[in-house]
C-alpha cells in the first residue's frame, strides 16, 4: 500500500494538553505507521463547486509535553486526495459543526474514509442517542417543558439535568428534592422552555466514578477509565478535576457494550466512548471521545493501536475491492 495520507480536523494543536490528548495519541500512532499527516481546523474546510477542500499544514508530532508538534507551510488540497480523514473537533455541537460534516461527507462521497462517518456525527447526539438503548439506561427524560422537569424531579427525588450539546461536565446539575434553585436551573437549561434538555434519575454510584469505555469498531477492551469525582463535585469529568482509575469491565459493562457496539459499527462509528455510571449507560460519545492516554498510562494498552489496526484493515479492504 502507498503511504497513507491522513487529514485530521481538530482544535488548535498548540492549545491541547498533550499528556491527556487522545487526538495526539492518534497522531503519534499514525506517524509511527508512516502516515503523511495534515492538520486542519474547522475554518480551513470549504466547498468549491461541490468539491470538498481544505487549507492544511503538514505536522510532525512528538511525545514531549513541552514540544509536541512542528507545522509546515499551508497547502490548499482537495479532500478527495486523502485516504483518511479523522474528525476530532471538540463540541459544542452547533450548526457550524453540522456544516463541517456536510463538507466531510462530500469527501466521503469522493472515496475518503472519514472517522467517524459524517452522517452519524450529525445523527448521534451524545445525550439523546441513549434513547436507542433504554434497556441500558437510568430513567431518562428529554424535554423543553419545565413542568415535565419538575414532575420528573418529584417522581425520582434526586435527579441530574444537563444540556444536550455540551461536553466535559459543563452545565451539569444535580437537583435535590428540596433544592430552591431547581426552577432557575430548569429555566436556564431550557432557556425558558425553548431548548431541549435531558434529565436522568440520580445514580449514587457516581461516587465510585463515571466509567469511560472506549469502543473501537464496536468492540470493547478489557478495561475502562473510571473518573472519580472530588468530594466537592458530582461530575466524573477529568477536566473538572476527577481522578482517573483503571477498572476491569464488569459483566454488566460488557452487556451494555454488546447492546450498543454493533449499532455504532453499523453506522460507521469506529471510535466511541460510552459513559457508564454503576450499571447504567448515560452517554454515547462519538464526536471526539477521550481517554486513550489515561488508559495507556494505567494499563499499558494503547487503544490508538487498535483504532489504526481497524482503520488500516478497512483501507486495505477498499484497496483490494478497487
Amino acid at each position: 500500500m502507498h503511504s497513507i495520507r491522513t487529514g485530521v480536523v481538530m482544535d488548535p494543536i498548540a492549545a491541547i494538553a498533550p499528556a491527556k490528548d487522545s487526538t495526539l495519541a492518534m497522531l503519534l500512532e499514525a506517524q509511527s505507521r508512516g502516515h503523511e499527516l495534515i492538520l486542519f481546523e474547522l475554518g480551513d474546510l470549504f466547498i468549491d463547486n461541490g468539491d470538498a477542500c481544505g487549507r492544511g499544514r503538514p505536522v510532525t508530532v512528538r511525545d514531549d509535553p513541552r514540544d509536541w508538534y512542528s507545522l509546515g507551510d499551508i497547502q490548499e488540497l482537495p479532500l478527495a486526495d486523502f485516504d483518511l480523514l479523522l474528525m476530532r473537533k471538540d463540541p459544542p455541537f452547533n450548526m457550524e459543526y453540522v456544516y463541517s460534516t456536510y463538507i466531510l461527507e462530500r469527501a466521503e462521497l469522493g472515496g475518503v474514509l472519514v472517522v467517524n462517518r459524517p452522517s452519524s456525527l450529525r445523527d448521534i447526539n451524545e445525550k439523546a442517542f441513549t434513547a436507542w438503548f433504554p434497556q441500558c439506561c437510568p430513567d431518562t427524560l428529554v424535554t423543553r417543558s419545565m413542568d415535565d422537569l419538575r414532575a420528573f424531579r418529584d417522581k425520582h427525588g434526586k435527579i441530574v439535568v444537563k444540556p444536550l450539546h455540551g461536553m466535559g461536565g459543563k452545565s451539569v446539575f444535580v437537583v435535590e428534592p428540596t433544592d430552591n434553585n431547581a426552577n432557575v436551573i430548569f429555566e436556564t437549561l431550557t432557556d425558558d422552555g425553548t431548548r431541549y434538555t435531558m434529565a436522568q434519575s440520580y445514580i449514587p454510584e457516581i461516587s465510585a466514578g463515571d466509567k469511560r469505555i472506549i469502543l473501537v469498531d464496536g468492540e470493547a477492551p478489557d478495561y475502562a477509565l473510571a473518573r472519580v469525582p472530588g468530594k466537592d463535585d458530582n461530575r466524573g469529568n477529568l477536566v473538572m478535576g476527577a481522578q482517573g482509575e483503571l477498572r476491569e469491565l464488569s459483566d454488566r459493562d460488557r452487556w451494555i457494550c454488546a447492546q450498543v457496539g454493533p449499532e455504532l459499527s453499523r453506522r460507521g462509528v469506529l471510535f466511541a466512548g460510552l459513559d457508564v455510571i454503576g450499571d447504567y449507560l448515560t452517554e454515547v460519545n462519538v464526536t471526539s471521545p477521550t481517554g486513550i492516554r489515561e488508559i495507556a498510562k494505567l494499563s499499558g494498552v494503547d487503544l490508538a493501536v487498535a483504532l489504526f489496526d481497524s482503520i488500516e484493515k478497512e483501507l486495505s479492504a477498499r484497496s483490494a475491492a478497487a
